[in-house]
């Protein structure tokens, strides 16, 4: 198993990979946001990708989904844990609070949530957005690696388009809606994970109360104030998650693909076969 972990520089700086090399991976939908750093770790391959890149100069809408998803799985992944910083919509969320979501609510709009198209048509069911087994995982070891932060399984994860943080009228809607978390970067991401048929699920870290709370303000200061905060125990979650990640491991996402194609290999363009035989080829002779 190759193990896949996307966040943030402090992730990477933390967790103690051994015999580390970089990987440059080009990918026919762009550029990933880094190379991909190849590591063991407690005995477990792990390949970790920064998603806004190393400096972190990638905002949400133009962070490189797809090259990133597409990298990962060229590599070998098969199950990826990601890493989120999100507002709480919920009193009892408060800021650095981890949250390990089943669900997400898709507000985005200027970004491409699939890599098919371009004469290939593809219909996959998405009603479990991460996979419900390592979701479990995840949430054990949060359990299991963490003593004096507070952590909630389940929860509705809505994806804004960003980079502003929401209006009041718009947190309050979500408040209104009961959903738990608002962040900028599930999505496309958990889209592609599954087109890709990779395990994917996330560990996201509450940094504020966005702005449905009287008197709340969200802030950039405080929102990396709490990131940090909330970096030492996502750490120990996901180096946890990775120690003990079973081998009997098993997740309906690795074979998403079928009975989804709904083009006939002989309309679909050359080049267009070409770029997703990585991703497609199993299903097409």
């Amino acid at each position: 198993m190759t193990i896949g972990v996307i966040g943030g520089s402090g992730i990477y700086d933390a967790l103690p990979l051994e015999n580390t090399r970089k990987k440059a991976v080009s990918t026919p939908y762009g550029e990933p946001s880094e190379a991909v750093t190849l590591g063991e770790l407690h005995g477990k391959e792990v390949a970790f990708l920064p998603r806004h890149g190393a400096d972190h100069q990638h905002p949400p809408t133009d962070a490189a989904y797809r090259a990133n998803i597409y990298a990962l799985k060229s590599v070998g992944v098969d199950r990826v844990i990601a890493t989120n910083a999100v507002g709480s919509l919920r009193e009892d969320l408060p800021p650095r609070t981890l949250v390990v979501p089943d669900q997400i609510f898709d507000r985005t709009k200027h970004r491409s949530p699939s890599f098919f198209g371009d004469g290939m048509v593809v219909h996959m069911g998405f009603a479990d957005p991460y996979c419900p087994a390592l979701a479990s995982h995840l949430a054990t070891a949060a359990e299991e690696a963490t003593d004096d932060t507070k952590t909630e399984e389940g929860g509705t994860y809505v994806c804004i388009e960003g980079p502003q943080y929401s209006t009041r009228a718009e947190s309050e809607f979500y408040r209104d809606q009961g959903w738990d978390i608002v962040g900028m970067t599930a999505i496309p991401e958990a889209k592609l994970a599954r087109e890709a048929e990779l395990s994917y699920a996330t560990v996201a870290g509450v940094t504020d109360y966005d702005v449905w709370k009287d008197d709340n303000e969200v802030t950039l200061d405080e929102v990396l104030e709490n990131a940090a905060a909330n970096r030492e125990a996502i750490n120990a979650i996901v180096e946890h998650a990775v120690r003990t990640m079973p081998e009997d491991f098993h997740s309906e996402a690795w074979n998403a693909l079928e009975g989804t194609i709904n083009t006939p290999q002989e309309a679909i363009p050359e080049d267009t076969l070409e770029r997703v035989d990585l991703l497609a080829g199993d299903y097409l002779d």
